[in-house]
């Protein structure tokens, strides 16, 4: 089955561009030009997509509360287009739970390397052990074969970033990552020296995963190093 995406800018001309390049590459698309019928459509269609390229600056909704009334029921991969460069409108973007950005103008290659690296993530890890496609630290378990996570037996919700973040991070229990190594690993492209998108991401997966974020349990800080999942039992 062809993975199907939702496009999402109210220029025409992107719109167009987008959908005759990404369905010569064999994807499915549909298209909505303002906020509101992005959300009509992903509602009718009961959130099928398999991944939703969304513009931050939209007529009347803009793309972060679209992203936010998504994320309330779905773990769709999104990437926000913005024609703004400054980092804050980015970080921002990240915050509400998109897990790419890319800024106009984008060259189309990038935007399908960026969308090939997200489907390629959402997969079942491959690296993934037979002993480890279920890791259990305290009460927190992280099956990594069905890509779910519990807390005390309570489903949470992460985005494809923050799980891979985790699963990283889980099974390589003790060993810190720098910001630079987890752009690498994760991210598997440059990202242009923007080492917040990591601080974002990690503080995200703290709040969802983490009792008190001011002493997290899980996943702890090598100031000056980077981050690293507990190796105490």
């Amino acid at each position: 089955m062809p993975k199907k995406i939702l496009l999402v800018d109210d220029e025409p001309l992107i719109l167009k561009g987008l959908k005759y390049s990404l369905e010569q590459d064999g994807y499915k698309t549909e298209s909505a030009m303002d906020g509101e019928e992005a959300l009509a459509k992903f509602n009718e269609r009961g959130g099928e997509y398999d991944l939703i390229l969304l513009d931050v600056m939209l007529p009347g909704l803009d793309g972060i509360e679209v992203c936010q009334r998504i994320r309330e029921h779905s773990n769709v991969p999104i990437i926000m287009l913005t024609a703004k460069g400054e980092d804050m409108d980015k970080i921002l973007g990240l915050e509400y739970g998109a897990d790419d950005y890319m800024t106009k103008p984008f060259n189309i290659l990038e935007v399908k390397a960026r969308i090939k690296s997200i489907f390629r993530r959402s997969q079942p890890a491959v690296e993934a052990v037979e002993e480890k496609r279920i890791v259990r630290v305290h009460d927190l378990e992280v099956n990594c074969q069905s890509r779910t996570v519990t807390l005390g037996g309570d489903s949470v919700r992460l985005t494809a970033k923050e799980f891979d973040l985790l699963q990283l991070l889980i099974t390589h229990r003790g060993k810190v990552y720098s910001r630079e190594a987890l752009l690498e690993t994760v991210w598997k492209y440059d990202y242009m020296g923007d080492m917040r998108t990591v601080d974002v991401h990690i503080r995200r997966l703290r709040e969802k995963i983490e009792r008190d974020n001011s002493g997290p349990e899980f996943i702890l800080t090598k100031w000056g190093v980077g981050y690293y999942f507990t190796d105490k039992d």
